[in-house]
């Protein structure tokens, strides 16, 4: 979460600092961020005396079938939310870089923007988040201070409260990514050095998120990034690297939405892994004319 207290001369700063948020590289900027422990929300109070503690949910997309059915997922989850005790969720935007409208402008609350021109991306769509973001910031407007900056693969798992506090934005600390595997996550070392060279302090949560089927539990994350395939043996032997007995993987589903219903995980599978299949499960059986994307 970031708060969104700026001028329009100072959106291209401000766009370098913000994008990628709330994720922001662990190695690269382990000399300047401040750590706390995982329960640092309970210092800060419901509000902490800002006139509007809520935040929006800014998540960009593409029009591609893997990108709409994994928005329309968040969506869900994100209404199921919203409104519960606890959260200070705000408006909704989805930040469509495809330069057109498509056929979730009416589910999906969605601000369409240019892509980046033919070979910019070097074949890696996500590269046009910067620029998405941007776009957004020069035009759009929104009521909320502060904004969470999420991915179409997060699932809100409970109501989400406004981490950020002054001008120190909340982020989750990847324990992924590394300096020699920079060539698809050159975005996030933008991000860190702009931050650094423009004193953004972070305060990092591990609670932010879980991720299966690295992190067995979901305990106090409040969203699960399913960015992991998943496979198991049929005795819930975990078999990464090697497709499972069970399986699931949103790479499975380039082309098309998962079907209703996915077979849940065998016994001793985690708990992650479950929670997962049964809030996609949930989603898939309540989202209207799920299989039209």
């Amino acid at each position: 979460m970031r708060k969104m207290s700026i001028g329009r001369g100072s959106l291209c700063l401000f766009a370098a600092v913000i994008i990628g948020f709330p994720f922001a590289t662990y190695n690269f900027t382990t000399f300047w961020i401040r750590y706390q422990d995982p329960g640092l929300v309970k210092s800060v109070p419901h509000g902490s005396g800002r006139v509007n503690p809520k935040f929006h949910v800014a998540v960009t997309a593409s029009d591609a079938p893997y990108s709409k059915w994994q928005c329309r997922i968040m969506y869900y989850w994100y209404k199921r939310s919203k409104d519960r005790a606890g959260s200070e969720m705000g408006g909704f935007t989805r930040v469509l870089h495809s330069g057109r409208p498509d056929n979730l402008m009416e589910e999906i609350p969605t601000f369409v923007v240019d892509p980046l021109p033919n070979g910019v991306d070097q074949g890696y769509v996500v590269l046009n988040r910067p620029w998405a973001f941007l776009q957004w910031l020069e035009k759009a407007k929104i009521e909320e201070e502060y904004v969470l900056m999420g991915e179409p693969d997060h699932i809100f798992v409970k109501p989400l409260p406004n981490l950020a506090h002054g001008k120190h934005p909340a982020a989750y600390p990847f324990f992924y990514i590394k300096p020699a595997e920079n060539e698809k996550i050159l975005r996030r070392y933008a991000y860190a050095v702009a931050s650094a060279l423009h004193g953004v302090k972070h305060t990092l949560h591990k609670e932010f998120m879980v991720q299966p089927p690295w992190e067995s539990k979901v305990g106090k994350s409040y969203i699960i990034h399913y960015t992991y395939g998943c496979d198991y043996t049929m005795k819930g032997e975990l078999t990464y690297g090697k497709i499972g007995e069970w399986r699931f993987d949103k790479r499975q589903y380039l082309n098309r939405p998962p079907p209703k219903n996915l077979t849940l995980p065998p016994p001793g599978v985690p708990e992650s892994v479950v929670r997962l299949v049964k809030m996609i499960n949930e989603a898939t059986a309540n989202i209207p004319r799920w299989e039209d994307i």
